[in-house]
């Protein structure tokens, strides 16, 4: 085999401009694809945080049907006092759990003593919130950010502050009816304005937990749901499992589940996004194919036409078919190599320099967001070796079809 790999090195070396030619253009498509891998790995990771960490936690854990009646914000539906705390427990004796955060989801009429429209509204505990959603506090606009919000404060998200005109410091009424239909008033000074944020979490304020348990009439510690944080998201898939087997395993006295549990994924539209994202990843990777099977393929039938003559020589002389296989394919193996080694130094080269310059971009309202392409080793691993496996896989036709040649015929060729 090493007498193989020294025959196909002084091949690629004897056709030096070929051989960098096709180099070059598998070095380009490495880079291009691990380019992108990272930078749009680096604006869906972003994409995500602005959902999860500012608005819905990486996982939530409803009473079952309550997610299917979410737009109407049921309080019939809520998970009471002991169903809550069982759920606690478990999140509790997680490690991979950082926080978590309950909250009282509740619809409520907005007025400024003028004008009433309707609004949606987070009752939370301002620790376990911050703790849950950190980013949360980025997306007050005006006003004060300092511990989220105190009891009888609210946070207005800004189309209906700008719709109703009021502003930091102005007193409003919410009017919320219980579950048991009786309608209940409180005033609330506003604390500050929330930016808005594409999809149902655009028109939702924030209010103290105990602040609708009053206004609720709500004498135990009901809530709607418990936002999860993970100490590391890659972990969701592993702790969604278990929490579900858990959770899942506790039923009412009809045998049917109390609880549900969901990721994000399930609870925002972003996802499709994050799989668009996805899909053209793949659709790059599968560009890469063809470019380097195009590649290879082209250069090594050009290599077994120009050789004939060479070809039939060490076919005559002995040479058995599968030797002579084997040396077109490690050409083509070696093509690959070269030109995936190289790709991998340059694009490794590249993302260093991109997270050095340290190059920003505003989203939104959000000022200097900064682009940090990361890339893992696992997928340069894999693009490498679907690279080069592709590269050899490429040289089978020509390798094959030099191996087949007849002595005679070849070395008459002309």
């Amino acid at each position: 085999m090493g007498n193989i790999i020294k025959l196909a090195i002084r091949n690629l070396q004897r056709y030096k401009r070929r051989t960098i030619l096709t180099s070059a253009l598998i070095t380009l498509g490495v880079i291009a694809v691990l380019l992108f891998i990272s930078v749009s790995g680096s604006f869906k990771a972003m994409m995500i945080a602005q959902v999860t960490d500012s608005m819905l936690g990486h996982l939530q854990v409803h009473r079952k049907g309550y997610l299917a009646s979410m737009d109407s914000l049921p309080l019939d539906l809520n998970l009471q006092a002991p169903q809550a705390a069982r759920v606690k427990k478990i999140l509790d004796a997680s490690k991979a759990v950082e926080a978590y955060s309950l909250r009282i989801r509740l619809g409520a009429m907005f007025s400024n003593f003028t004008e009433t429209t309707n609004i949606r509204l987070n009752a939370v505990n301002p620790e376990q919130e911050m703790a849950t959603v950190p980013m949360l506090a980025e997306r007050i606009i005006k006003g004060s950010k300092e511990g989220l919000l105190k009891k009888g404060e609210i946070i207005v998200p800004e189309l209906i502050a700008r719709g109703m005109k009021v502003d930091v410091g102005d007193t409003i009424v919410l009017v919320a009816t219980n579950k048991d239909g009786s309608v209940n008033g409180q005033p609330f000074v506003v604390r500050s304005i929330l930016e808005g944020i594409s999809g149902p979490g655009g028109r939702d304020g924030v209010i103290h937990l105990s602040d609708a348990r009053t206004l609720l009439r709500i004498e135990d510690n009901q809530i709607s749901e418990i936002a999860v944080r993970l100490k590391d998201m890659d972990l969701m898939t592993q702790v969604f499992a278990s929490l579900q087997k858990q959770l899942g395993a506790i039923k009412n006295n009809m045998d049917k589940p109390v609880f549900e549990v969901h990721t994000w994924e399930n609870l925002s539209p972003f996802f499709n996004i994050a799989r668009m994202i996805d899909l053209m990843t793949l659709f790059v990777r599968i560009m890469l194919v063809a470019i380097v099977m195009v590649s290879i393929m082209n250069v090594m039938i050009m290599a077994v036409y120009e050789r004939i003559n060479e070809i039939g020589t060490i076919a005559a002389i002995g040479t058995v078919p599968g030797r002579i296989l084997s040396l077109f394919m490690v050409e083509g193996f070696l093509l690959g190599v070269f030109g995936t080694f190289i790709g991998v130094v340059i694009s490794l080269a590249a993302i260093a320099g991109m997270n050095a310059a340290q190059i920003s971009f505003d989203f939104g309202r959000q000022k200097g967001l900064l682009l940090t392409p990361t890339i893992s080793p696992s997928e340069v691993l894999t693009v490498a070796a679907i690279v080069i496996g592709i590269a050899a896989l490429a040289s089978l036709q020509p390798a094959w079809k030099a191996s087949r040649m007849d002595p005679i015929t070849a070395l008459r060729h002309v």
